[in-house]
């Protein structure tokens, strides 16, 4: 079964189009005023917007009706952008003051949609739909990590974090994760010694930076293959450039997901420090 997502997403702006907030509200205003019954308006509108809607419609009444069935139709073709402005307020930062040339129909049509919050879920839909293919294509560049020993429910939730963040296009945000994972996964392999050490050195504290280096100086120790460290260390690299420096590319934010599956697998295969004295 072909999935059409370019389908989905046209489906999508038919629904939305047709359910817009605020269309049903302007064509009712119209046909009130077009049939003598603008008097009705007075019982479910604020008295001040009451007032001057009725000053608006004495002086042209017909100008006002067409206005009216004009502003539904800018409401309904403009719905998705309108959406995405919606969401776009969430996720970034705003002004104090709002645009002064914002339309009279995104006010309305945010005022009416305050309760049902189409305008999010329709936006939240075509960006979430526009992010299948991609998330695909990326999926595919990776393959399944598999390790020997199991490691812990919050690493194992690091790397998935880190995974989607990649398939979604958050890059910055995935190697910041894979730091996580390294950090979660390594300090459940050192040896109980080591790890003692570790905590009283660091105050509890210890970064992905300082645990790279114990590991560095106590490969025997800890059983942890020598080919380790080096590829950790380029996750601790471009993890401290997100954080530090900037956006990271994909290209980047793959080689850094890349690396972290790769520091597990050589991590969670290699022998533990008491395995290693068993075998002596």
């Amino acid at each position: 079964m072909k999935i059409d997502i370019a389908r989905l997403e046209e489906e999508l702006r038919q629904m939305s189009a047709a359910g817009a907030p605020g269309r049903p509200f302007c064509d009712a205003i119209a046909e009130l005023a077009r049939t003598d019954r603008f008097e009705q308006l007075r019982e479910v509108l604020p008295g001040i917007v009451y007032d001057e809607l009725c000053l608006r419609y004495r002086e042209d009444p017909r100008a006002f009706v067409a206005g009216w069935r004009l502003l539904g139709r800018e409401m309904q073709r403009g719905f998705i952008q309108h959406a995405r402005q919606r969401l776009t307020s969430l996720t970034r930062l705003q002004p104090a003051e709002p645009a002064a040339d914002t339309p009279a129909w995104q006010e309305i049509q945010r005022a009416l949609d305050a309760q049902q919050n189409d305008l999010l879920r329709a936006a939240l839909a075509m960006e979430l739909l526009g992010m299948v293919e991609p998330a695909v294509a990326r999926a595919l560049q990776l393959h399944e990590c598999v390790v020997a020993t199991a490691s812990t429910e919050e690493a194992d939730r690091y790397l998935d974090e880190a995974t989607r963040c990649y398939f979604y296009g958050l890059f910055t945000a995935c190697a910041v994760m894979c730091r996580s994972v390294l950090e979660e996964a390594i300090r459940q392999k050192l040896p109980v010694v080591l790890a003692r050490q570790v905590r009283s050195r660091y105050r509890n504290a210890a970064t992905l930076g300082n645990l790279l280096h114990e590991v560095n100086n106590n490969l025997q120790a800890t059983g942890i293959s020598p080919e380790f460290p080096a590829v950790a260390n380029r996750v601790n690299d471009t993890g401290k450039k997100a954080v530090h420096q900037g956006l990271l590319s994909e290209d980047e934010a793959r080689a850094c997901l890349q690396d972290a599956r790769r520091a597990l697998q050589l991590l969670l295969t290699s022998r533990s420090a008491a395995s290693l004295r068993t075998a002596g």
